[in-house]
């Protein structure tokens, strides 16, 4: 990277002014915005332009990072190898009962008819020397296919992450969102077998945003049901599209976060749990963060001869907006990884808490490669 992208970002460190820098899936360049006051800004109704951070809970209000200024900076990193050594840290034995108890609270809370599925997570605090940018760097080298970012606001605070997950992109009227759901660890097939948990899991979460969308975007699509990978995972993940009209972003947003995938069904019941029974504050996990209302212009006319009609431009309004999952929050040399599962009735609560083990490695290979 050119010096004077990481000057922009160390000074805004140094003067402890609100910045974000961040690269959107399968993308060589980044984007840095950066907000010339220290200023608080929250989201209003979402005819705002800016970059939105939002947290888990939607009673709590968005910060919205205004861009005083944009830095676009081409970047081409080479495919990096996470560390292929195991990496295992201690296991906190009464974070495990907790969290083995809180598992077997929600399946009870399920079998009785409360919810169909809920979201349960936890965090994990690792102590740590590296510097912001060094683990940002990392990020972009280890997860290419993800949104990788670093946000922060001093009065706020400061978060990482590597994001597989989008829960809207806009372009005009088009709208498109997303189910993903199960997880398995990769193991060079990029077409696994699934069981029925993940499989019904998948599925409810699909039928959910799909009956949350009706009578606010026309036009409903979805795609079938495909696996993807996102670092060392696999996920399956269901594509939706449809239209909808930009005065009402805001009630689609609504409608969507959180999500099934990240809170469970129904949405109001399984959150109400997940505050009082979760035993932290999971504050910007789980919520949603990107570009909000972004204009681009393009020349109706691309072919140079006719430079005549090129004075006719198209300007467009673009959002895009990701869940942050997979992410990380860096405070007074402490990092904070949350890592979380969904459960259903068949959920197995050893089977989940090992694989809320197997989501960590996601970021602590980011803090490996970084030593």
């Amino acid at each position: 990277m050119p010096l004077d992208f990481f000057q922009k970002i160390e000074s805004h460190l140094e003067n402890k002014l609100p910045f974000v820098a961040y690269r959107k899936p399968n993308q060589e360049g980044i984007t840095a915005i950066f907000q010339e006051d220290e200023e608080l800004h929250h989201l209003n109704d979402y005819s705002e332009t800016g970059f939105v951070f939002a947290p888990f809970d939607s009673d709590r209000g968005a910060v919205l990072l205004k861009s005083d200024e944009i830095l676009n900076l081409p970047y081409f990193p080479e495919e990096a190898n996470a560390p292929s050594q195991n990496i295992e840290i201690g296991v906190d034995t009464k974070q495990k009962d907790f969290h083995l108890e809180l598992v077997k609270k929600g399946i009870a809370e399920i079998k009785a008819g409360s919810f169909d599925k809920v979201v349960l997570s936890r965090g994990i605090q690792i102590k740590t020397d590296a510097s912001p940018l060094v683990l940002f760097q990392t990020l972009l080298h280890q997860y290419k296919t993800a949104f990788c970012y670093l946000w922060y606001h001093p009065k706020v605070g400061m978060w990482l992450g590597a994001t597989p997950e989008i829960l809207l992109t806009m372009h005009n009227r088009k709208l498109t969102t997303m189910s993903l759901a199960g997880t398995q660890d990769y193991g060079n097939d990029e077409n696994p077998t699934w069981g029925n948990k993940e499989l019904d899991e998948q599925q409810l979460v699909t039928n959910y945003i799909l009956k949350a969308l009706e009578g606010k975007v026309s036009d409903l699509e979805r795609m079938p049901t495909e696996t993807v990978r996102a670092g060392s995972l696999m996920h399956l993940r269901t594509k939706i599209f449809g239209n909808a009209k930009q005065e009402e972003l805001g009630e689609v947003v609504k409608a969507l976060h959180p999500t099934p995938a990240v809170c469970g069904m129904p949405k109001e019941k399984t959150k109400a749990f997940i505050l009082k029974e979760e035993n932290y504050d999971r504050e910007f996990y789980t919520g949603f963060l990107g570009e909000l209302n972004f204009k681009t212009e393009r020349n109706r006319n691309n072919r140079p001869r006719n430079t005549e009609n090129n004075v006719y431009r198209s300007i467009s309004k673009n959002t895009t907006l990701f869940v942050n999952l997979r992410c990380m929050q860096l405070k007074e040399g402490n990092l904070q990884i949350y890592v979380g599962g969904g459960i259903t009735k068949d959920s197995d609560p050893e089977k989940e808490w090992n694989e809320t083990v197997a989501k960590s490695k996601t970021m602590l290979k980011v803090i490996m490669a970084t030593e």
